[in-house]
């Protein structure tokens, strides 16, 4: 149990890749980690370890981001753990990707459940529980700009919440909470990598001007900046982090 009054974060697919960045940087700065899994326990306790052993704080909660009680699930922990939440982090994502005409309802339906309908949840929860001057940081793509086929309905889920980003800064600056989102541009994680030979990662990588893949530091960067005191007067805004690709 840490003091109550310590920032907090939650920061969902918080186990691997971007996600895991995010949570060492924020607890680098400062902030109680909620790192939030889907199943891979070990993988999140990693995290939690290293946060623990640079002399951070955080806790490794399981919640489907798809089901409809993950959200709170995550807050209650927080809530529970370090007496509120600061920052919210909507991380979490999968991308199957797959020309439209060959997408199954089933395949369709997890896709809108995690990327869409998981952010949107966040965005409720932390609209009602999160301490004022708090941060909500989602992530989109910038695949909604280079709309390249394959991604038709990943790109779709992305759009809105970029939407609801847009709509929900405008709810929320009142209470002095800043709503964000961030759109990388090809990111080397295993979610990006896999299924993908040497020479299309390579021929990806050249597609912007710096001629390489992105780093999970490269994001948790902006992250960081946005739930950090410089970010206080960026709000309602889309950055797209992706080495000028687009």
């Amino acid at each position: 149990m840490t003091d109550p009054i310590q920032r907090s974060a939650i920061v969902t697919g918080g186990s691997k890749g971007i996600g895991a960045a995010i949570a060492k940087r924020l607890a680098r700065d400062g902030f109680a980690v909620t790192v939030n899994y889907g199943h891979d326990r070990d993988a999140a306790d990693a995290v939690i370890a290293e946060i623990e052993a640079a002399g951070g704080h955080g806790i490794a909660v399981q919640a489907d981001i798809g089901d409809r009680a993950g959200m709170a699930t995550l807050f209650d922990a927080a809530e529970q753990a370090f007496g509120g939440v600061d920052v919210l982090v909507n991380n979490a994502g999968t991308m199957p990707l797959s020309p439209i005409a060959n997408v199954d309802d089933d395949q369709f339906d997890r896709l809108v459940a995690v990327n869409l309908g998981g952010v949107f949840r966040g965005m409720r929860e932390a609209a009602k529980r999160m301490r004022d001057g708090g941060r909500i940081v989602s992530f989109s793509s910038s695949v909604v700009g280079l709309y390249q086929p394959t991604y038709g309905v990943y790109a779709a889920t992305k759009a809105g919440v970029e939407a609801m980003t847009h709509i929900l800064a405008k709810e929320l600056g009142g209470r002095g909470i800043t709503v964000n989102a961030v759109a990388p541009g090809p990111v080397e994680t295993e979610l990006f990598t896999k299924g993908k030979s040497d020479e299309l990662i390579a021929t990806i990588a050249k597609m912007n001007p710096f001629g390489r893949l992105g780093q999970p530091g490269d994001i948790a960067s902006v992250v960081a900046f946005l739930a950090g005191p410089d970010g206080g007067w960026v709000s309602g805004q889309t950055i797209r982090a992706n080495g000028g690709v687009i």
